[in-house]
């Protein structure tokens, strides 16, 4: 290949790859079935919780308008956020200000890369020009992850506490059944009695379902589904086949609190094994090391007899 021909095919390559950026960064074209979606969703924000609508407030404007901005373009190309938007609602949590966190991390990990290979090559440390880019992607892709993995933790333990005020919620539901009130009277009134974030949750679910029209089980189902908990969807089928029945209600959430507590227990058990098995194998390793510095003057010394 002749001296002229490389400037133009490195040329060239350079122009592909601007234009594959300016492709992979150009707002995509919505499909039908996301822009149905997208409709849909805003027609049904009138029916979800109080809760959900002022999860946006106290986020600073910029972060606010990238964040719909990072959302906007994940949606229209056909990402999915539902798992994310889950565990968001149950930390009570936008998702303007999660995704603007994660753009702001990763920007910091691809900005970091480049900055530390440079300051070894300052020093002496010799690399190629793309180490400094291969490093900034990949800690992009790094410190992207953490906000999410942060998330998933922070959302897996408050959902363990909202199973455990669930059995507490059907324990007072069952007593209000009892004394003689109806169902809707006992839902509202075992949500009166207990404290705790997810006894508001609920209390705020219940109110809004008043004053929507709802049900108070249909409302709850929706709150099992923003949240994902099972134990809220199957409490919302439950009473959806026998709220005419109140003996039956009353046996129905009876049964599905013990099964909460024994579920409850058997977790508990689990990880009080685990953490039991975590000590045994620390006091096998410690004595190994108390074993072998015992043994270390005599090893010692029948080595340096035989040299």
């Amino acid at each position: 290949m002749s001296g002229a021909a490389l400037p133009m095919l490195a040329g060239a390559l350079a122009g592909l790859g601007f234009f594959v950026l300016f492709l992979a960064l150009r707002p995509a074209r919505p499909s039908l079935a996301v822009t149905l979606a997208r409709l849909e969703a805003s027609r049904g924000e009138a029916t979800q919780s109080i809760s959900a609508s002022i999860r946006a407030e106290g986020l600073s404007p910029w972060r606010r308008k990238l964040g719909a901005r990072v959302e906007l373009e994940l949606t229209g190309r056909g990402v999915g956020l539902d798992s994310v938007q889950s565990d968001l609602a149950v930390l009570g949590r936008s998702m303007e200000g999660f995704l603007a966190t994660t753009v702001v991390v990763a920007t910091l990990g691809l900005a970091f890369g480049p900055t530390f290979i440079g300051m070894l090559m300052a020093f002496g440390f010799g690399a190629g020009p793309a180490l400094p880019l291969g490093v900034g992607l990949i800690l992009a892709v790094l410190f992207a992850v953490i906000p999410l993995a942060a998330l998933r933790s922070e959302a897996a333990v408050k959902r363990r506490d909202f199973r455990h005020a669930v059995g507490s919620f059907l324990d007072l539901v069952s007593m209000n059944l009892a004394g003689g009130r109806g169902v809707p009277e006992s839902l509202s009134s075992a949500a009166q009695v207990g404290g705790g974030w997810p006894f508001a949750r609920i209390r705020d679910t219940l109110s809004f379902a008043r004053m929507q029209g709802l049900t108070p089980w249909a409302a709850l189902g929706r709150l099992g589904d923003e949240l994902d908990i099972d134990e809220l969807r199957d409490l919302s089928a439950a009473l959806t086949l026998v709220a005419d029945d109140g003996a039956k209600v009353r046996q129905s959430l009876t049964a599905r609190s013990a099964t909460l507590r024994r579920r409850e227990l058997a977790e508990l058990e689990g990880k009080a094994a685990e953490r039991s098995q975590s000590m045994l194998v620390a006091q096998l390793v410690i004595t190994f090391g108390f074993l072998l510095f015992l043994a270390y003057p005599a090893i010692y010394s029948i080595f340096s007899a035989n040299q």
